[in-house]
């Protein structure tokens, strides 16, 4: 009789037991060695719908990002490399932090308060993306790792020393990704200097959201009715193009490739469309700049 009442006991207990609610989560661990000896982590962001971005300490580099498609499938849907290897050689910026100055500076040198600041040329006759040694080779500092029930995160720290690559003052960046629970992966820079100096940063992403193969089935849509056109290096010319009536109006949503291989100029330069899209001025409530499906 004691057996069955200890039994009967026990079954209360755990039926009266709340079931633990799944929670977004984050996995801390080792993406390899530099040639130095520092280590460089990865932070696995996952939320409780099943996506997940993977970041690195080396360039703040979002290396993945798995998303479920339509039917549920999940696919990585940016490039990247599943080694430090891969990102240590010569690689085109895969989902890395690009600074101090995203793009290209011509001929590697620019004027600021009536000082000529000399910069590399890493880009033909250019400055690139920050110069030999931008914000993409450097191993970031962990700040925050942040678990809260509707979002998990990371904030990276990185120090730019006055004089590094050529630029003038110190600067302080620190870039946050956040994943929340609506499947939003939200990328917040911010950077403080203690003299004036050029500032550009960017998230050099590569999407797919086919996970393979070619983009040109994207179906883009852009608030841009200007863009800037550029020289044969790429170099704004400073002028302002209206998009109306050529191979970059996507005002009304086309496909990446439908206008990609058109006799122009332009496209010539880029390989494609290597430009800047200078978006439209709107008013009232918060609207996308683009939208890719």
């Amino acid at each position: 009789m004691r057996f069955y009442l200890v039994v009967i006991t026990l079954a209360v207990i755990v039926s009266c037991q709340v079931p633990e609610q799944p929670r977004p989560m984050i996995e801390r661990t080792s993406f390899g060695m530099l040639p130095e000896g520092e280590e460089v982590e990865r932070f696995q962001l996952r939320n409780t719908a099943g996506v997940e971005a993977s970041i690195i300490t080396y360039g703040a580099t979002l290396t993945a990002l798995s998303v479920p498609d339509r039917d549920g499938i999940m696919e990585d849907v940016v490039l990247g490399h599943e080694t430090l290897s891969g990102y240590l050689e010569d690689n085109p910026y895969f989902g890395s932090i690009v600074g101090r100055y995203a793009n290209r500076i011509a001929e590697g040198a620019f004027t600021l308060d009536g000082e000529i600041y000399t910069l590399a040329r890493n880009n033909g006759p250019n400055h690139l993306h920050g110069g030999v040694k931008g914000f993409d080779k450097v191993n970031w500092e962990v700040a925050e790792v942040i678990e809260d029930t509707n979002q998990v995160g990371l904030s990276l720290n990185y120090v730019s020393a006055d004089g590094e690559e050529g630029y003038p003052g110190m600067l302080t960046v620190r870039v946050t990704y956040l994943l929340t629970e609506e499947n939003r992966l939200i990328v917040d820079y911010e950077a403080i200097t203690d003299k004036a100096t050029p500032v550009n940063l960017t998230q050099h992403a590569y999407f797919n959201l086919a996970g393979q193969g070619s983009i040109e089935g994207h179906h883009l849509t852009l608030a841009a009715s200007h863009y800037t056109p550029v020289d044969s290096t790429l170099i704004p010319t400073g002028e302002i193009f209206p998009v109306e009536g050529t191979a970059f109006d996507f005002r009304s949503g086309k496909t990446i490739g439908e206008h990609i291989d058109h006799d122009d100029q332009q496209l010539m330069y880029g390989g494609g469309y290597d430009h800047n899209f200078v978006l439209d001025r709107m008013s009232g409530d918060f609207m996308p700049a683009a939208t890719v499906l």
